[in-house]
Formats: structure tokens, sequence, C-alpha cells
């Protein structure tokens, strides 16, 4: 976190600085999950237009581990 200080500081815009802190928790949360974030934002980003709102739950990285593990 510390490397890119310098670069936050110009975000562009407020939006822009918003949208990064939201990218950075979704990669921490995984992480924090014992999971790849590049190969869960991958996924996720190409089921969740065909996941119904009342399953969106199985996307999260913490659920997404053990859909994981069930499929192998």
């Amino acid at each position: 976190m510390a490397l890119g200080r310098k670069s936050w500081l110009f975000a562009g815009s407020q939006r822009g600085a918003e949208r990064a802190a939201i990218m950075y928790t979704l990669i921490q949360t995984a992480k924090l999950n014992d999971v790849d974030p590049q190969a869960w934002l991958a996924d996720v980003l190409c089921r969740i237009a065909d996941t119904s709102q009342m399953r969106l739950a199985e996307l999260l990285p913490w659920n997404w581990r053990c859909r994981e593990a069930k499929a192998a």
C-alpha cells in the first residue's frame, strides 16, 4: 500500500479515488480468505450477469472458495 501513495494522491477525481478504494478492498478481502484475487475476480465477472439475485452470496470470496473445493 505504501508504494502507491504518491500515485493515489492524484487519482484524478474523488470518484476515481473511491473506485480505487473499492478495488483494493475487494482484492484484500479475497486475500484474507485465501483466495487468488485475480482468479476470483475473473470468475465473478464472467458469472455475475447470469447469477440470480438470490444466489449472489455464492460469489463472495468466502463462499467462492467452498464452491471451488466442491468442484475439484
